[in-house]
């Protein structure tokens, strides 16, 4: 007897359809798996058996063949272990084969027939439906998560016992937008048994899918005093994200400024929030599966990481900081103290935005658009360039020593950062100032108009920030006024500029010209942004 269910797997962050078959034949009772399985999978067997036999049904007392298909693809983890078993049960006649035909079905079982959630439920879906598969079978865990996917059935399961019964128990989850937002309507749950019994989402207490949902940040910039000109350059960072890198001596507020970049970076969009939210229900870190990650990421990762740990890696590789960080930001603190290894893994993904991984058997591709976030201080002491009257934080380190600390951050990885902005002592005045500190509510004003003027200019594109243009967008978009050509070409000469810097400043121009809603680049839009390159070549 044959019969034949579909499940899924991960590859990356992406899902990938498999085929469970399942055949039953005469012979001494035996069950094996083939298809290339893990030790997870080919573990799935005693838990399949003990489940089929704790919930009343009978395992079969022939030999059972599994074979996940196809079969050149490394298979992981226990979400086939309910597929296996609703495969054996259809295929032996215990339950009807229509109920779980043309369905994915994910899911692993406990020994007594319960369904546990898994990991990259998102991914797996979205791979259902680029196969027309509109009718998916997941743990009860996981329901919340499966239904932000439209256009999909999901039925929700909580133990295998519950398919003894002739209903099936299903969620459906419209979506609705509105004005760009989108907005939650209401959950059926629906019963072949009995009727259909609505209830609102806002009832279970479950955030709606507009951004009102989002956390208040704790941080704000009205936290710090002074340091304007860094504030700006923030601004500047959060409105194209754009890369940058802070220098200045220690307690200068370097780190206090980095982490409140968050505060001021515009709201994703919903494609972006279900990106983001896939890499993190992969990546086993979806804490909460009621709603999606809303908030663009900041990982901060410690000095001590692996190039593996930052990057992504492991056997079968899983995401690291930097994947984390997809459309968020990714905060290096004391960038010379990494590892050279790892910050040189930086430069491809910071220029492709993919993670590509290759393996014996598969390369494995993780996205990676963020925003670097960089800090050091200009010397080992940290006291290069002081000015302190007293004395007492003067430089004391050699000429060959400010090299060599110089030197574990490359020169490509550097020209790959648009701003590099000082970050000096605070004046005494400006601590006590009666003055308001530029808070994040009012940068973040600014930022978003900024945005929305890049979204409207690349609305038929596909671009959503100026860091992204390239090649003939970049020249039709970052169109120079006669003036700020002159400056250009003057600047590339004198300051000795690479054709990768040259086309960084021009980003970094369109994205000043648009924060003083200019529609064409004008001299003072490339003058500042040539100030933020200067500070790498004066540290030359």
């Amino acid at each position: 007897m044959y019969g034949k269910v579909t499940s899924a797997c991960l590859h990356g962050v992406d899902g990938r359809l498999i085929e469970v078959e399942v055949d039953l034949s005469n012979g001494l009772p035996q069950m094996n798996i083939v298809g290339l399985p893990d030790s997870a999978v080919k573990e799935s067997i005693e838990r399949v058996r003990a489940a089929i036999k704790n919930c009343g049904f009978t395992f079969p007392l022939q030999r059972i063949t599994v074979n996940l298909a196809p079969a050149d693809i490394r298979k992981e983890g226990a979400a086939f272990d309910l597929a296996i078993a609703l495969g054996i049960l259809a295929t032996s006649g215990q339950i009807d084969k229509q109920s779980v035909e043309n369905t994915l079905i994910i899911g692993e079982l406990s020994l007594d027939g319960s369904v546990r959630p898994v990991p990259g439920v998102l991914s797996m879906l979205e791979a259902a439906l680029k196969h027309g598969i509109r009718q998916v079978i997941v743990p009860a865990g996981n329901a919340e998560e499966a239904g932000w996917i439209s256009g999909i059935e999901v039925r929700p399961e909580s133990h295998l016992m519950g398919w003894s019964r002739i209903q099936a128990t299903s969620v459906v989850r419209a979506h609705t937008y509105v004005v760009g937002t989108e907005q939650a309507s209401a959950c059926t749950f629906q019963s072949k048994a009995r009727g259909s019994v609505a209830c609102q989402y806002a009832d279970e207490g479950t955030p709606s899918l507009d951004t009102e949902g989002e956390q208040p940040h704790q941080d704000d910039y009205a936290d710090v005093s002074g340091q304007l000109h860094v504030k700006r350059a923030l601004m500047i960072s959060a409105a194209g994200m754009h890369n940058i890198i802070l220098i200045g001596p220690p307690g200068t507020g370097k780190t206090m400024l980095a982490k409140r970049l968050p505060t001021i970076l515009p709201p994703m969009n919903e494609q972006e929030s279900l990106d983001v939210t896939k890499i993190y229900s992969v990546s086993g870190k979806f804490a909460d599966r009621r709603q999606l990650v809303r908030q663009r990421p900041f990982r901060a990762p410690h000095h001590t990481i692996s190039a593996a740990g930052l990057v992504g890696g492991g056997g079968v590789p899983k995401p690291g900081e930097i994947s984390l960080a997809h459309r968020g930001v990714l905060f290096l603190d004391e960038l010379p103290e990494f590892s050279r290894a790892a910050l040189e893994v930086l430069r491809q993904p910071i220029e492709d935005r993919w993670v590509t991984i290759g393996r014996a058997k598969a390369v494995y591709r993780f996205p990676a658009h963020f925003l670097l976030a960089a800090s050091m201080n200009p010397c080992p002491c940290g006291y290069l360039g002081s000015s302190d009257p007293s004395g007492s934080e003067l430089c004391v380190c050699s000429p060959l020593k400010i090299a060599q600390y110089r030197s574990k951050v490359s020169g490509p990885l550097l020209d790959r950062i648009d701003l590099h902005v000082e970050v000096p002592k605070v004046p005494y005045n400006e601590l006590n100032t009666p003055i308001k500190p530029l808070s994040s509510a009012e940068m973040r004003a600014c930022v978003e108009v900024a945005h929305g003027i890049q979204l409207e200019r690349y609305r038929s594109s596909g671009y959503t920030f100026n860091s992204e243009l390239s090649g003939r967008a970049l020249r039709e978009h970052c169109r120079l006024e006669l003036n700020a050509a002159k400056l250009l070409e003057r600047s590339f000469t004198t300051l000795g500029l690479s054709v990768r810097s040259y086309d960084r400043i021009m980003k970094l121009s369109r994205t000043i010209a648009d924060l003083d809603g200019a529609g064409e680049v004008q001299a003072q839009h490339v003058a500042e942004a040539l100030q933020y390159r200067s500070l790498d070549r004066k540290r030359g």
